[in-house]
């Protein structure tokens, strides 16, 4: 039964990451959504974010984990280009070169006018 009035030490008790679920949590924010980790933990979103708010070092540990995924990422993708892969080339370039493909701009083509000669409309076999 709760004891004293809300706010006053009833409902559940907040949840605290320990450090083997911190480390896990480093290893799963490589391939995963905060909601899917939150699943993973048999929590909501809401109490994961929570969490990070209580615990800087469970924020972090996602941070760092989805960063050296992206690290990862990113050296292949230059390999690959280095290789001669011509996708990842352009990849690379559009989204660190800031290269952009230009759209050609659109052009007004002038009318046409048609005559026709009313002697062709007319004309017969010979």
């Amino acid at each position: 039964m709760k004891k004293g009035r809300q706010g006053e030490g009833g409902g559940r008790p907040s949840v605290v990451f320990t450090e083997k679920q911190v480390i896990e949590l480093e290893a799963l924010s490589s391939v995963l959504t905060k909601g899917q980790i939150a699943d993973y933990f048999c929590i909501s979103e809401t109490t994961l974010r929570k969490i990070e708010a209580r615990q800087p070092e469970v924020s972090d540990a996602y941070k760092k984990g989805a960063v050296k995924q992206i690290a990862d990422m990113g050296n292949n993708l230059v390999k690959l280009a280095k290789e001669g892969n011509v996708a990842a080339n352009i990849f690379y370039l559009k989204t660190k070169g800031g290269w952009k493909e230009e759209q050609a701009e659109a052009q007004e083509i002038p009318p046409i006018n048609i005559v026709v000669d009313s002697r062709a409309a007319h004309a017969t076999a010979e």
